[in-house]
């Protein structure tokens, strides 16, 4: 989060690389991020795919990114497929510390959740609601996509409120690419979070000015009032931003628009605050991985058993669902004995299709539950 002691664009980190795998040898490279000082890593794994854009057929790499970018390129020689133009960006004001003055922005897809952070983006379930978070916002620097981190004092500002946070919209769990259709899911959560840099002076055995603030900026200091960590700044334990708080976008990469976006999950909406003002699925900011079939798309909700998963309140969801690839619709759901773990898997035997996936929580050991449609109507009747 201080970069003062690296100067520079910081080559090749955040940076999607390809080597000849026979040599060794870099084929070609893209950096996604300059300077990074927001943790925005492509921690999502990338994806091949061929799709086709104005007659084209071209062989593609997919790369979401933590800041909610997808970079679609060519993977024989890196070109993006369609233009990731740099455009100016906040500098920081941290003594010592010289920002990218610009950042690479794809022109397409758009982005798959939200960016930055202003008073726009503040819950307005209700005008006391509203009223409580623009209180809480008033402790932090809100700005753009890339507004570096601020430096943290004990009687005024407590940073920057980044969007998305450290833990990304996107993760591990990012992404499920159709190759019949050309469609691509990205799987996010949008957690906010504070982050501001603190001096170093009088302490002892640093070689730095600044250090990480986050939630505590030195020790001993208590935490800033309404921040949980991982949920970020909060109100009566609502998020004080927007939902959803984790969702599916569908992008056509043959046009790179975005198709749909649906909610994963209820999400807090059953809180007491909100129960009676009938709100449709908020979503769960959780990392839960798809599986995409020929007509389905598979996810859960995630688990509270996963690193980084926020604290709340208002628990974590159970569901199990499938989702209509081409709408978005739910289509079916169930609930599972815990929150799921990672990724569920497909496979044949005997003839007959089965999905098992992981799931588990910190009171619930970790285990797979294997699923299969009845053998006939009868059996299915007596299932439901």
């Amino acid at each position: 989060m201080y970069g003062g002691w690296r100067p520079g664009d910081n080559l090749y980190s955040d940076t999607l690389v390809a080597l000849n795998v026979k040599t060794g040898k870099r084929v070609w490279h893209f950096q996604m991020i300059h300077h990074d000082l927001w943790e925005y890593d492509n921690v999502g794994p990338p994806t091949l795919g061929d799709i086709t854009v104005n007659g084209r057929r071209i062989k593609a790499v997919i790369q979401p990114n933590k800041n909610g970018f997808l970079y679609v390129l060519d993977r024989t020689n890196g070109t993006p497929v369609w233009p990731i133009t740099e455009r100016p960006v906040p500098p920081s004001t941290v003594p010592g510390e010289r920002t990218s003055p610009t950042q690479p922005f794809p022109t397409k897809p758009p982005a798959f959740d939200r960016q930055g952070f202003t008073e726009d983006d503040l819950i307005d379930f209700t005008p006391e609601l509203r009223a409580q978070a623009r209180e809480v916002a008033k402790q932090f620097t809100l700005g753009a996509l890339y507004t570096p981190p601020t430096i943290w004092t004990p009687e005024g500002n407590k940073g920057t409120l980044m969007s998305p946070g450290a833990w990304g919209a996107a993760n591990w769990h990012t992404g499920a690419f159709d190759p019949e259709t050309g469609m691509y899911y990205a799987v996010s959560h949008t957690l906010a979070a504070p982050v501001g840099v603190s001096s170093t002076a009088g302490l002892a055995d640093m070689t730095m000015d600044y250090q990480w603030a986050f939630t505590r900026p030195a020790p001993g200091a208590p935490p800033e009032p309404g921040v949980v960590r991982g949920l970020g700044p909060q109100v009566n334990g609502l998020p004080i931003w927007k939902p959803p708080y984790g969702r599916i976008t569908a992008f056509n990469l043959n046009t790179g628009e975005q198709a749909w976006m649906a909610a994963n999950g209820d999400g807090p909406r059953n809180h007491p605050l909100l129960k009676d003002l009938h709100l449709p699925p908020l979503g769960i900011p959780n990392r839960a991985a798809p599986l995409l079939t020929k007509t389905l798309l598979f996810i859960g909700e995630g688990s509270d058993a996963i690193f980084g998963t926020p604290q709340v309140d208002w628990g974590w969801g159970t569901k199990f669902r499938a989702y209509d690839k081409a709408t978005g619709a739910v289509l079916w759901e169930m609930d599972l004995p815990a929150g799921t773990t990672g990724g569920p898997m497909t496979y044949m035997s005997k003839g007959k299709q089965f999905i098992v996936v992981p799931i588990g929580g910190k009171e619930h050991p970790a285990e797979l539950v294997a699923l299969a449609l009845a053998d006939d109507k009868a059996t299915a009747d007596k299932a439901r």
